[in-house]
C-alpha cells in the first residue's frame, strides 16, 4: 500500500479505547524522534510550526508552511498529515498539488477564518472541490470550529460535520469539544472522529478519549510547547552553572 492507503487503513476498525494517536512534530528532528518512538503516523501542527519559525499562530506564510511540512515528510518513512489551516487562499487544485509535492498524505482544513466561523455550506463546497482535486490521494480531516469560534452548540457541530462528510471529508475534527459531549458527537457524526488530546494528565488519556468515541487523538502544538518549556529549563540551568 502507498502512504495514503496506509494512513487511511490506520483509521479503520479502531476498537473503543484504542484510538490512533498522532503526535505533532514541527521539524525534522522531532519527526524522527516520534518515528523512533514507534508511532505509525504523524500530524503536523500549524501552531507548533509557526512558533518554531518565529510566527504567531495563523500568520505563517504558505511557502514557509509547505517547506516545513516537506522537511517533516522527508525525515521519516511513515505517513504524515499536514495542518494547513484554512488553505492559505489557494485554489483547491493548487492546495492539493502543494500538499502532495511536500509529501503529505492528508491535511487538516478548518472552517473559520480570522476567528470567525465560515458559512458551513460554503465551506462544504470548498471541501468538495478539494476532494475532487485530490481524488483518493489525500485523507481530508475537516476541522469543525464550533467549540472554539462559535457558541459551542454540539448539535450545530454535528450539522456542520454532516455537511463536510457529505462533501467528501474522511474525518471530522470538532476541536475543543468538551469531554462530556464526545459521546453525543460520536453518536451523531459519521466516520472517524478526531479529538484534541492533552499531555501529562492535563486531560483524559488517549485510551479514555477512545472509550468516549475518539477514532484518533492529536495534540496540536502540545509537544512543541512542552519541548520549548523543557529547553527553557535546561537553558536556565546552564546559565546558572
Amino acid at each position: 500500500m502507498n502512504g495514503v492507503d496506509v494512513f487511511r487503513a490506520l483509521h479503520r476498525n479502531r476498537l473503543p479505547g484504542d484510538p490512533l494517536v498522532l503526535p505533532g512534530p514541527w521539524d525534522a528532528v522531532s519527526a524522527r524522534a516520534c518515528e523512533e518512538a514507534g508511532f505509525p503516523a504523524l500530524a503536523t501542527p500549524s501552531a507548533g510550526i509557526a512558533a518554531a519559525l518565529g510566527h504567531q499562530d495563523g500568520h505563517t506564510p504558505a511557502d514557509e508552511m509547505f517547506a516545513a511540512v516537506a522537511r517533516v515528510c522527508g525525515a521519516v518513512d511513515i505517513p504524515v498529515s499536514a495542518d494547513v489551516e484554512g488553505g492559505y487562499g489557494l485554489e483547491p487544485k493548487e492546495l492539493v498539488e502543494r500538499l502532495l509535492e511536500a509529501g503529505a498524505v492528508g491535511c487538516n482544513l478548518e472552517d473559520s477564518e480570522n476567528g470567525v466561523l465560515e458559512d458551513p455550506h460554503r465551506h462544504a463546497d470548498r471541501l468538495a472541490e478539494v476532494r475532487h482535486a485530490a481524488g483518493d490521494r489525500l485523507f481530508v480531516n475537516a476541522r469543525v470550529d464550533t467549540f472554539v469560534r462559535g457558541d459551542g452548540d454540539p448539535e450545530q457541530a454535528i450539522a456542520r460535520a454532516a455537511l463536510y462528510v457529505a462533501a467528501g471529508a474522511d474525518c471530522v475534527y470538532p476541536i475543543g469539544a468538551p469531554v462530556e459531549v464526545l459521546p453525543l458527537l460520536r453518536s451523531g457524526i459519521q466516520g472517524p472522529l478526531n479529538v484534541l488530546g492533552k499531555l501529562d494528565g492535563e486531560g483524559p488519556s488517549p485510551t479514555a478519549l477512545g472509550e468516549l468515541g475518539a477514532t484518533r487523538v492529536t495534540f496540536g502544538p502540545g509537544l512543541q510547547r512542552r519541548a520549548a518549556l523543557a529547553l527553557r529549563g535546561l537553558a536556565a540551568e546552564l546559565r546558572n552553572r
